[in-house]
């Protein structure tokens, strides 16, 4: 089949997931722009929205019009040469509102599986579970008798798990978005060894046209992205469980002095506690389960996190994407207290904010805050200037600074070594664009 064939039929598994609904945007979209083109108006297209929740697909249509609205409007120009044998759509906003109409009847939505037994591609994109994933592909390789190719979304898997498993014959490979996938430029392409090659071309040509960044991974489980962020917040939970003990503080103030100093320190867009928040305690908690069975010289596993979710308190996001409560409070989008797991309570940040900004000592002078940092020409030679500051002071905050720093660094090189990632430039790429950072944590700036 040709790339266009391929896309007339299409599936996505948990479509009206956080991850599955920008899968289908992003499908929906190029399979639109497809059809559109002169030589292929006498085809038939579908994008099968499968999802089990009902009232979940009700609103993903609101999601997709109002996303593709955007989209209409970046490429008016384009738009108006595929519309222009219409007399009927003069001005502009006519052209984008034929346009979305036109995305919105590519999609269907509906809740059994049994849609996909006819597609030629199947997107993948339910909950981070192998077991259910595995049976999902398999019931639809079983019975599609056209033997249709697969992508998976999962972040920690391996692909040649899921392919064994499945049956799927090497017509499996990872193509791993990142959260939103509208937004993010980031896709991890993890293949296989039984990975078809053609099947890795179309991947790469797919990944194209939606204008993503791609970075290779090599089949293990966690990739390049998990692989450095799940030891990064692990060593952030030991890091609050030491200072708690050596300094003789609560746990929630030593928390919110790695939180701050793996964010401002560090100059990340969020604290290493904010991003578990983000993630989901559950979620990093599973996928540290995933990655475990395949690590012969390590263990992913915190005994906090399982101590939060004993509590029920799990993080995550809500479906407008604004941030539940975790290890920290948010209100307004700000963080305002933080979890005391003792005595099961949130506890303002005001009542101990002092304390901890004395413990970790005098701030940097060259301190310069992430949107700031993220904008300026000349960042690599102020974050070398900031990080040499650091370097020489003799702070808590200084010594917690650099104690991380030389951790992601020893992280993303065990990545590099054990043969995760093809190179250092890799690691960097996925932190730099999959996370924002704006620096790699394979850098010259301090001594490692």
């Amino acid at each position: 089949m040709t790339y266009t064939e391929r896309l007339q039929k299409v599936a996505v598994l948990g479509a009206a997931g956080k991850m599955g609904s920008g899968i289908l945007l992003l499908t929906a979209i190029e399979v639109a722009d497809l059809a559109l083109l002169p030589e292929n108006r006498d085809k038939h297209f579908v994008v099968y929205a499968i999802d089990v929740c009902s009232e979940c697909l009700n609103g993903l249509r609101a999601y997709v019009k109002k996303q593709a609205r955007r989209f209409a409007e970046k490429k008016i120009v384009w738009l108006r040469e595929m519309y222009k044998d219409r007399e009927d759509l003069i001005e502009n906003f006519e052209i984008i509102d034929e346009y979305i109409d036109h995305v919105l009847t590519i999609i269907r939505p509906c809740t059994r599986i049994e849609a996909a037994y006819e597609v030629n591609i199947v997107f993948e994109a339910v909950i981070e579970n192998p077991e259910l994933k595995t049976k999902l592909l398999k019931q639809i390789n079983e019975n599609n008798p056209v033997k249709p190719w697969f992508f998976t979304n999962t972040s920690s898997i391996p692909i040649e798990y899921l392919d064994e498993k499945a049956g799927l014959d090497g017509r499996l490979i990872g193509f791993h978005f990142y959260n939103p996938p509208a937004v993010q430029k980031l896709v991890e392409l993890i293949k296989s060894k039984y990975t078809k090659d053609e099947l890795e071309q179309f991947a790469l040509e797919y990944a194209k046209k939606l204008k993503k960044i791609v970075v290779p991974s090599n089949d293990f489980a966690g990739f390049i992205g998990n692989g450095h962020f799940m030891r990064d917040a692990l060593f952030g939970i030991q890091e609050a469980q030491r200072i708690a003990k050596e300094l003789n503080i609560p746990l929630y103030e030593a928390i919110y002095i790695i939180n701050k100093i793996s964010q401002e320190f560090l100059v990340r867009p969020m604290g290493i506690f904010q991003l578990i928040d983000y993630v989901g305690i559950d979620v990093v908690q599973y996928i540290m389960s995933v990655m475990n069975p395949y690590l012969k010289d390590e263990d992913l596993h915190s005994d906090l996190l399982d101590k939060m979710l004993q509590k029920g308190i799990k993080g995550g996001q809500y479906s407008d994407g604004s941030q539940k409560d975790g290890f920290l409070k948010y209100e307004k989008g700000k963080i305002t207290a933080v979890y005391d797991i003792d005595n099961d309570k949130y506890v303002p940040i005001t009542e101990f904010e002092q304390d901890a900004l004395e413990k970790i000592g005098k701030l940097p002078e060259k301190l310069i805050p992430w949107k700031k940092v993220i904008k300026m020409k000349n960042k690599e030679e102020a974050l070398a200037e900031l990080f040499s500051e650091i370097e020489n002071m003799n702070t808590l905050g200084a010594e917690l600074a650099l104690r991380y720093l030389r951790n992601s660094y020893k992280i993303a090189k065990k990545l590099v070594a054990d043969g995760v990632a093809f190179k250092d430039e890799d690691v960097n790429t996925v932190l730099m664009t999959g996370f924002f950072h704006p620096y790699g944590p394979i850098n010259n700036f301090i001594t490692y």
